[in-house]
């Protein structure tokens, strides 16, 4: 048996007995045994036994008694052949055999409590898949028990008592049965639950509810550990930048089975933010790191701030170490935060292959340098080489310029894409400024303004004359979106709802003047069917209004299919044709609908799903004529989001379309 002593996190005390043989063999051995003999005078030189020389012939030692008799194999399995070998006895507690592990005597809630804490510390638990003697099993019992008792003691049972059991297998050949029987014992409670140096505070009584343990609860050590760190978390968040939180001191009444809590706790006074100071090689300055924080000088202090601003820094990509050391101000009323940033490397080589069925092969590398333009000014130069696409670009962007969470873009391009709906030769230069979302901070309301100047050189098919053309536009585009996220997260949402919006007014010139504007709208919806499975749907409707089809350029007009769009076609296939080589001309209106189960087993999952969607030549969008693709995919859930692997088939395809289109990418597809 096993029995601890009381005590908070006291070491336990172990009795324990038994024997490793079965009783056949031991009453064997004790016929067989001759009569003891008198034991050997001990040397007057202690060192004179080690320097002895050993004798071969000299017998064993007898096996120490490890305290739980091994089962009878022969009486749980005669037909076993280990139990019909000779000297059974032996050869089963030598022998390897698996176990299964039970706990007896926990009440529900109890054994609800203590089990998961169990499961990931029980050494029996840890190498159940690896067969073992008995010898092995008994130390890993042994373990455990002492285990248990500590957690139970965890729980406020500190009279508990464990002890260990094997039993023989149910079927021949089957696991041992290995049983920590636990008797609780009473359950001990807190008599008086004292915060000494609280009381000179006007927000006593707020920190002793966030302590949150009170007289006549239970002796929990999870609870008065959640209490602590949430009293620290209150006493911050209220201001009191320099409290000092004392040890904590619990004295045990065996005699009355209660407990006293103790824990002294010094407020030292409510504080308001002060100046920010930089320490050390200034990678900001203290006005962009102001920038950054939510707050301002004079608010109260609060320190789940302070670890936002930590949070934020190190979310630039510049900090790889961020120290935020509270200094106390000469008047005592305000706190100074000292921060000393350690930088992260600058500069990035990045570079990316692929292909896909309607982009061809596609090369980039691109060179960055995170702060060149300091504070937070990336520049980033980049190239694309492929068989339907080539470019030269550089892009600035300025995060969190005048304000957190706001960047400023600006970016400058040369390019050439090839596609089966046209060919295109394009300079543009852009900026743009926008609120942007996150994965750490994923933002409900989300916004963007820009300004676009393009000269494009397209060509494209004259639908009425069936002939190829090459014309020039001069497109100036002023695009702005808004967008709701209710969704519970960024990559692999399961509930929740997303809107978003996109108008852009747009000049060009072509031959003469005209002008014309682009808006699409975009839904999305997630809804939790089980713990294990996610019903997703999306819808996409656009219009071009102010010009017809054929005076827009082709790269402005509305495309559909491909893995973010209708899965089962290929990229950009879906809408009208041109009579000549049956490739895609675009529309000025689209419609795209989608409809998916997401099932996760552990880190895969599957995903059966069916699209629908079309391309119009009419300004509205209609849902008449609409393509259908279905098919399955596989996700495999990292911690950076699902990769996506997606295997579509069209419904309805049309000449020219394939029957299996492949989709690979980060993230779910909407």
């Amino acid at each position: 048996m096993f029995r601890f002593s009381a005590g908070w996190g006291a070491a336990a005390a172990v009795a324990a007995g038994g024997a490793l043989l079965c009783p056949q063999q031991a009453a064997a051995e004790q016929s067989a045994a001759p009569s003891a003999a008198p034991e050997p005078p001990l040397p007057a030189d202690p060192f004179e036994v080690l320097n002895a020389p050993l004798d071969p012939s000299a017998p064993l030692d007898p096996m120490p008694d490890i305290g739980v008799d091994w089962p009878d194999m022969e009486q749980a399995a005669p037909d076993d052949t280990i139990a019909d070998a000779p000297q059974a006895g032996i050869a089963d507690a030598a022998s390897e055999r698996s176990y299964t592990i039970d706990l007896a005597g926990l009440e529900p809630e109890v054994e609800a409590a203590l089990r998961p804490r169990f499961d990931a510390l029980s050494t029996l638990v840890q190498n159940r898949d690896d067969p073992a003697n008995a010898a092995q099993i008994d130390r890993r019992a042994r373990e455990d028990a002492d285990l248990l008792a500590e957690l139970l003691r965890s729980q406020g049972f500190y009279d508990a008592l464990v002890q260990t059991r094997a039993e023989p297998p149910l079927v021949a050949g089957g696991p041992v049965r290995v049983t920590l029987e636990a008797e609780t014992g009473p359950l001990y409670h807190f008599a008086d639950v004292r915060l000494p140096g609280l009381e000179d505070t006007s927000d006593a009584q707020a920190l002793r509810d966030a302590f949150a343990v009170r007289p006549a609860d239970p002796v929990s050590a999870e609870r008065v550990t959640a209490g602590e760190a949430a009293l620290r978390a209150e006493l911050g968040r209220r201001g009191y930048a320099f409290a000092d939180v004392g040890e904590l001191d619990i004295a045990i009444d065996h005699e009355a089975r209660t407990a006293t809590l103790t824990l002294p706790v010094v407020p030292n006074g409510a504080r308001q933010f002060g100046r920010i100071i930089v320490e050390g090689r200034p990678l900001f300055d203290a006005g962009h790191i102001q920038t950054i924080a939510r707050f301002k000088p004079g608010e109260g202090y609060e320190q789940a701030r302070v670890d936002d601003l930590r949070r934020a820094l190190v979310a630039t990509g510049l900090v790889s170490s961020v120290t935020i050391r509270p200094v106390e101000s000469a008047d005592r009323k305000t706190v100074d935060l000292a921060v000393a940033l350690e930088p992260a490397p600058m500069r990035t080589i990045a570079g990316e292959a692929g292909y896909g069925t309607g982009e061809g092969i596609r090369i980039e590398a691109s060179w960055q340098h995170r702060n060149l333009l300091p504070p937070e000014g990336a520049v980033t130069f980049r190239a694309v080489a492929g068989t339907r696409e080539q470019l030269l670009g550089a892009t600035l962007r300025r995060s969190n310029f005048l304000r957190r969470d706001q960047v400023l873009t600006a970016q400058v391009a040369a390019s050439h894409v090839d596609r089966a709906a046209f060919d295109a030769r394009t300079f543009s230069m852009a900026g743009s400024i926008e609120r942007q979302t996150n994965i750490i901070w994923q933002k409900k309301w989300t916004w963007s303004l820009g300004g676009e100047l393009i000269a494009s050189d397209e060509q494209d098919v004259d639908v009425d004359s069936g002939t190829t053309r090459r014309r020039t536009f001069f497109i100036g585009a002023l695009p702005a979106t808004l967008s709701y996220d209710g969704s519970n997260d960024l990559l692999d949402p399961t509930e929740g709802f997303r809107l978003s919006g996109r108008f852009s007014p747009e000049a060009s010139f072509q031959g003469s003047p005209f002008g014309y504007s682009r808006v699409q709208l975009d839904g999305s919806f997630y809804q939790p069917v089980s713990d294990r499975v996610t019903l997703a749907g999306r819808a996409r409707l656009g219009t071009i209004f102010g010009a017809s089809r054929d005076r827009i350029a082709p790269s402005r007009r509305f495309y559909a299919g491909g893995g973010g769009s209708v899965r089962g076609y290929g990229f950009q296939r879906l809408g009208p044709r041109d009579p000549v080589f049956d490739d895609p001309i675009g529309g000025r209106s689209l419609a795209e609908f989608s409809i998916e189960a997401r099932v996760r087993f552990g880190n895969w999952g599957i995903v059966p799903f069916l699209d629908a969607g079309n391309i119009y030549t009419s300004p509205l969008p209609g849902i008449d004529d609409l393509r259908f693709g279905t098919g399955l995919g596989v996700r495999y859930h990292t911690r950076f989001g699902p990769i996506r692997v997606d295997v579509g088939t069209p419904l309805n395809r049309r000449s020219g379309d394939a029957r299996v289109a492949v989709y690979v990418s980060l993230g779910q597809a909407f």
